[in-house]
């Protein structure tokens, strides 16, 4: 717009997108000051910045709920999570977005003083709450982000430690399984060792004998009595295989299901690696007022366009505004009369007419009025003529009894 006094600059296609981020009337803001112009698009410019982190928060968040587990100290990228999180983080960023971009162009001037009144505070509260979550569930993920070096270590040892645990509370498990099987082979064992050292007894008995004097009836006693026990022995070792070799295999296969719980002490202690994890382990490595201060960052990122608009001064963007406002009402006959009546509670309500809805309304019902006036006028001359009509020819119009 060309004025003698003042010619507004000519904005780039950057201010004007970060303008509409803001929430705002481009064609206003090219006709207002240059002040005007920078004020909406920093607005706009902290709402983009805030979907952006919200973008990379959520993708980040979405990543480390879904990649696979593992040993927290080990490294690489999964392609198939990285793109979903990736897909995500960009809807999830443009969510954010427009509720900022709600939350801001819904914000209004306040008094159009730079001071905050408790009345203005009030109003925004809602919005102020909706940027505090807002704020959180961005800061969250970005806190665990910052701090990946230290998290990752102090992870990676308490997965250690609770596959260290894991490994004693499962083989205390089966211990008691294991002991009743050794139990039992250790019983059968010791009967077969009684025997065998009975045997060996009496083969050394008769060895010696044998050896000393020539053989006589101890030598052949003995002989048979060893011969005895060696049979005894087939017997107990024939009696006893069946059950020996079912207390082997049991005892086998309990040995390769303890392996496979033992195997599984990975993926339990993998499961640690988990967001919820992630963020108890940045407030304890980073202290309250470190991760209070990050979070804090991001609530005045989120919060500073609201509190902005309720202490910006009221400029010529805002007096054209409510000008065009007014001429559009204007034009399509819409009044507003401002505080012009109170409501049973005593409260000052704005009166609106809509002009072109009163003129329709009037049309109408003066419609309604001339066609039951000229209704009353057709009964009245009907009612006239069928007089003339009955003075005229009374006859016709009397029916004699039979």
């Amino acid at each position: 717009m060309k004025r003698e006094f003042y010619e507004s600059p000519k904005p780039g296609k950057i201010m004007q997108w970060l303008w509409k981020a803001a929430g705002s009337d481009g064609y206003i803001l090219k006709k207002s000051t240059y002040s005007d112009q920078v004020k909406y698009a920093c607005l706009g410019g902290i709402v983009v910045a805030t979907g952006f982190m919200a973008a990379m928060a959520g993708g980040y968040a979405i990543y480390t709920i879904f990649e696979p587990k593992g040993s927290a100290l080990e490294g690489g990228v999964h392609p198939t999570t990285a793109v979903m999180s990736c897909l995500f983080g960009i809807v999830w960023g443009l969510i954010i977005f427009n509720i900022d971009r709600f939350i801001v162009a819904a914000t209004g001037k306040g008094d159009g003083t730079e001071a905050i009144t408790w009345q203005e505070f009030t109003n925004s509260l809602p919005r102020i709450i909706m940027g505090l979550v807002i704020a959180i569930t961005i800061s969250k993920p970005m806190e665990i982000r910052m701090f990946k070096s230290e998290i990752d270590a102090e992870l990676h040892q308490e997965q250690l430690e609770k596959r260290k645990a894991y490994e004693i509370a499962t083989k205390a498990n089966y211990e008691t399984r294991f002991n009743a099987i050794d139990d039992e082979i250790a019983r059968i064992e010791r009967g077969r060792n009684k025997l065998l050292e009975r045997l060996t007894e009496v083969e050394s008995q008769y060895t010696e004998e044998v050896r000393i004097v020539r053989p006589g009836p101890k030598a052949a006693a003995l002989k048979e009595l060893m011969e005895s026990i060696g049979e005894k022995l087939k017997t107990f070792d024939s009696d006893k295989k069946a059950q020996l070799d079912r207390l082997v295999s049991e005892r086998l296969k309990l040995t390769q299901e303890l392996d496979k719980e033992l195997a599984k002490n990975q993926e339990v202690a993998s499961g640690l690696d988990g967001l919820l994890e992630r963020i108890k382990l940045a407030h304890e490595i980073a202290g309250f007022w470190i991760t209070f201060f990050i979070t804090l960052l991001f609530v005045v990122i989120e919060l500073t366009p609201i509190f902005f608009k309720m202490m910006l001064i009221k400029s010529p963007y805002d007096f054209m505004s409510e000008n065009i406002k007014e001429l559009i009402r204007a034009e399509e006959g819409i009044q507003i009369k401002y505080e012009y009546y109170k409501d049973k509670k005593g409260q000052e309500r704005n009166l609106v007419i809509n002009h072109q809805v009163k003129r329709k309304l009037d049309e109408k019902i003066s419609l309604m009025a001339a066609q039951s006036e000229l209704s009353d006028y057709i009964v009245q001359k009907w009612k006239e003529r069928e007089k003339g009509n009955i003075d005229n020819n009374l006859e016709e119009y009397i029916v004699e009894p039979k």
